[in-house]
């Protein structure tokens, strides 16, 4: 999808003003809302003190799209994140998810959302099932048992599911902590440096994982990371920030094209040292 359809796209859905509806007319909420994308931002903007973190931010991630927030230290998409999840109330705008707005409906949808980041510890005396069981109950997952079992097999956890967490290695502890991303079987998850810390055959072990999750479940996967190589190859899109702006908006292969580099990595060089 070019930059011009997403653009159109977010504009159309974008939710009409409450004054642009009467009472009698307004049927239920609920198609509208299945019917809406994953996310929808809205003019975002985060202000501290004088500061804008975030400044008029707006675009639009369709359902099953995996999403890449690009930017260097300090370029608003932490913050953004945090406001996507619900976690910082916007100044002004709104950050739509599923077709809530987070700053007021977060506990509509939180339990259909999960984030991973290797930079966020698990509890370090708990053993690996103990965290997994913990997330699972807070998620509200119908069969903790037998979901982590599913995660053991699938992430290969055996060896280390029963030692504590503070005992494992960087490695072992990123890949324990993608597979609490997925206790709760999320529509959108958000990831935050998910391949930190692996070897590079152990990393794409881990977004083959991530993937066919993906696939099966239709997911929505927001990710930030660094690793412009990883970004090329699982997103559909990405958004690259600086200065709490938007500063550029497309698919790999379009901002390429446009900056007239050879890979994303050239890409993000250039926007952040201004050209």
């Amino acid at each position: 999808m070019s930059v011009e359809s997403m653009t159109m796209f977010r504009d159309a859905a974008m939710p009409l003003p409450d004054a642009a509806v009467t009472a009698p007319s307004v049927p239920s909420t609920q198609p509208a809302r299945e019917a809406a994308p994953a996310i929808a931002l809205d003019y975002l903007c985060k202000r501290y003190g004088t500061h804008w973190a975030v400044d008029d931010v707006s675009f639009v991630v369709p359902r099953g799209w995996t999403f890449g927030l690009l930017g260097g230290n300090g370029a608003g998409k932490t913050t953004t994140i945090a406001m996507i999840m619900g976690l910082v109330v916007p100044s002004f705008g709104r950050a739509m998810v599923l077709g809530h707005d987070m700053a007021c409906e977060r506990h509509k949808v939180l339990k259909r959302m999960n984030f991973e980041s290797p930079y966020v510890a698990l509890p370090a005396r708990l053993t690996v099932r103990e965290n997994l069981t913990v997330f699972g109950r807070l998620y509200g997952v119908a069969n903790v048992k037998q979901k982590i079992e599913e995660l053991i097999e699938e992430f290969e956890l055996g060896d280390i599911i029963d030692r504590y967490t503070g005992r494992l290695s960087a490695g072992q502890k990123t890949r324990v902590a993608v597979a609490k991303a997925l206790i709760n079987d999320p529509d959108v998850l958000v990831l935050d440096e998910p391949t930190a810390s692996l070897d590079p055959d152990r990393a794409d072990w881990v977004r083959g994982r991530l993937q066919a999750y993906q696939r099966r479940k239709g997911a929505t996967i927001v990710m930030s990371s660094h690793n412009m190589l990883e970004v090329e190859q699982l997103c559909d899109f990405v958004v690259i920030m600086s200065g709490g702006r938007v500063v550029a908006l497309g698919t790999c292969r379009e901002l390429t094209e446009k900056f007239e580099c050879k890979n994303l990595d050239e890409v993000f060089i250039k926007l952040a040292r201004g050209a």
